[in-house]
């Protein structure tokens, strides 16, 4: 495929707001898990909160969107100029040729819970709460569509933790049929009742920090993100990282579990290197999407072994943000875009004893070399798979 510039990006997570913020946290091995303190009952474990979400309210104009979920989009979206980026190319294409495609798996689902909480006698939502724009899948991508005075094709998309990552797929398929010239993509998941007692009650919620390919891991750690890039023609930014390939798949193994032998996980990747133009050998780093849980880890251990080199670099960083569902796809593409920057490979923090099924490509600390070509995986429940490649502005192919 033609590669696509990512002119720019942004993140906001439990490590702090913005890139550098990111940086500074992966360079130091600082996780930003912390005990639970957000759900409304008691549940031991660890999340990753950002903080102030609640001290950021929506300007008056945009109230009527006014939820937990839509106020850290707009947080996110305020961090490393990334609004001024967008309205530029607004000026440049005009507002109905970008499209805006959105990863979310529970979007505002926080502010339907509060609403049930608070049914007033006769059953219904309480006044504050009765607003159609927040109890919507699409509250998000809605929200964010009106703050950015986009009027391109709107998109959201969820499907479980690959929903952020697959909105890079789509945006490329638009910009090649010519149906935009530009395309806002990323994800926002935050942290609420639904998502904590529903994988509590898959008994996948570690009590301690997630550990990423340990030996002895037992759980995931649920977090919270924003996370946006803009997607252009490669001309329009020629020094910008690119977006080189990308892959799809869907195995359906089993609603919850991956394929054992990362069947789905392994088309998706072969996919995107083939459209990368690419062999395995010439990636320098893979964001592995590494939950923490028992299965995933190991499948997924097994499938850089028999795909990649040793000398591929490769790590999970949910130890540092928690597994942030429908935003985990634009966290890691981030993070992945950050070691092609800086030459920063991040630590698989959390890890004290290594899975036996662990390759010598594993990076257990942060580790300083060049990255000219990164992967970022995602797979998600019903075998809901998709794997980006990003390069440098020079790479060859």
């Amino acid at each position: 495929m033609s590669s696509l510039a990512v002119s720019a990006c942004t993140a906001t997570s439990a490590l702090g707001r913005g890139l550098d913020a990111h940086r500074q946290a992966l360079e130091q091995g600082r996780s930003g898990l912390r005990p639970n303190d957000i759900s409304h009952a008691p549940l031991p474990c660890w999340i990753g909160r950002v903080d102030g979400v609640e001290d950021e309210p929506l300007p008056a104009a945009l109230a009527d969107w006014d939820c937990r979920n839509n106020r850290l989009a707009w947080l996110g979206l305020r961090q490393d100029g990334f609004l001024d980026r967008v309205h530029a190319a607004r000026t440049r294409y005009g507002a109905d040729r970008i499209a805006l495609l959105l990863g979310t798996s529970t979007a505002s689902i926080g502010a339907t819970e509060e609403g049930y909480r608070r049914l007033d006698a006769s059953g219904r939502l309480p006044d504050n709460l009765r607003r159609r724009a927040i109890h919507s899948p699409h509250s998000l991508t809605d929200f964010v569509a009106a703050a950015l005075a986009l009027e391109g094709p709107c998109l959201t998309v969820s499907t479980a933790c690959s929903s952020s990552a697959k909105v890079f797929a789509s945006a490329e398929r638009m910009i090649r049929l010519g149906l935009v010239d530009a395309a806002v993509v990323g994800g926002v998941d935050t942290l609420c009742d639904s998502v904590l007692f529903g994988f509590g009650s898959l008994e996948l919620i570690s009590a301690e920090p997630c550990r990423p390919f340990d030996q002895a891991r037992n759980g995931i750690s649920i977090g919270e993100a924003a996370g946006f890039a803009l997607l252009e023609r490669a001309d329009a930014a020629p020094q910008a990282p690119r977006l080189l390939g990308w892959g799809e798949s869907s195995d359906a193994h089993h609603m919850s579990t991956p394929h054992p032998e990362g069947l789905g996980a392994e088309l998706a990747i072969r996919e995107a290197l083939a459209r990368a133009g690419l062999e395995p050998a010439q990636v320098d780093y893979i964001n592995l999407h590494g939950t923490a849980s028992h299965k995933n880890d190991t499948m997924e251990a097994h499938l850089l072994a028999r795909l990649f080199p040793p000398a591929t670099r490769a790590s999970s960083t949910k130890g540092f943000t928690g597994h942030t569902l429908g935003a985990a796809g634009i966290v890691e593409a981030v993070i992945a875009l950050l070691a092609i920057e800086g030459g920063l490979i991040p630590g698989n923090l959390g890890a004290r004893v290594p899975d036996p099924a662990c390759s010598a490509s594993f990076a257990w600390h942060a580790e300083h070399q060049r990255v000219a070509v990164a992967i970022s995986n995602s797979f998600g429940f019903g075998g809901n798979n998709a794997c980006l490649v990003f390069g440098q502005a020079q790479v060859s192919r």
